[in-house]
């Protein structure tokens, strides 16, 4: 079941940020730093929220959504961030409502777009998300560590 995340959950949510970043070729994990970040979206949710699935009261799964905001479609806009499921509870559906949540979310507040980025080779993530209804972009991502 998917559930807003809670201060109590920023333990077993910067495990499973530990487990992501193993994944993603751009990011390295730094014990504290995420957690601390985590904190500061849970405090202000102005910057955004985290959902997490739990299963017999374990979190095995987490996604975030940050908000900015569109001069081009003059209005607020979300970016998907660190969606992950747990390895041993992949396959079992936890993705899909993880993102299925974030949808309905996302029509509630009624932003204007959703964004989310991906390692280019992670074609089942990429699977899932086009069963949501993103379409891949032609935009080109650049980044600069300041």
């Amino acid at each position: 079941m998917v559930y807003k995340a809670k201060k109590k959950d920023l333990d077993s949510l910067e495990l499973l940020l530990k487990e992501l970043f193993t994944q993603e070729k751009e990011f390295v994990y730094k014990k504290g730093l995420h957690k601390k970040a985590l904190k500061k979206i849970l405090e202000n949710k102005k910057i955004g929220r985290i959902f997490v699935y739990k299963i017999e009261d374990k979190i095995v799964g987490m996604v975030s959504i940050l908000f900015s905001y569109s001069t081009a479609l003059g209005g607020k806009v979300g970016i998907i961030e660190d969606m992950i499921v747990e390895s041993d509870y992949r396959g079992l559906g936890v993705g899909n409502a993880l993102l299925e949540h974030i949808m309905q979310y996302v029509k509630q507040k009624r932003l204007k777009r959703v964004t989310l980025l991906s390692d280019a080779d992670n074609s089942i993530a990429h699977k899932l998300y086009k069963k949501h209804g993103m379409k891949h972009s032609q935009m080109v991502v650049f980044r600069k560590g300041v």
